[in-house]
């Protein structure tokens, strides 16, 4: 059984990157990649970054990737559980 967090949305599978409309990143909304060994690609409100604890999430992405993302889009350091956990606090 699946749950939908607001705000969220779940990028399809073997989505390329892409900064074209055709990407699926709706207007008001960025891309991530979260997780440790499977990455899995998150479209998240730009709302987010002005949450603390989001800001938390980017530095630490900063400190372990630079702005050198190997995903083409930011990937945050931390496991999908802890990103859902954590972004299921916000309200949006």
């Amino acid at each position: 059984m699946g749950f939908r967090l607001p705000g969220i949305v779940h990028a399809k599978k073997n989505q390329v990157p892409s900064t074209s409309k055709a990407s699926g990143v709706p207007k008001g909304h960025f891309a991530v990649y979260v997780g440790e060994n499977n990455k899995k690609r998150f479209v998240i409100p730009v709302s987010y970054l002005n949450q603390p604890s989001f800001q938390d999430l980017l530095s630490q992405a900063e400190d372990e990737f630079g702005y050198d993302h190997p995903m083409g889009a930011i990937t945050i350091p931390c496991s999908e559980d802890a990103f859902l956990h954590l972004t299921s606090r916000f309200g949006v």
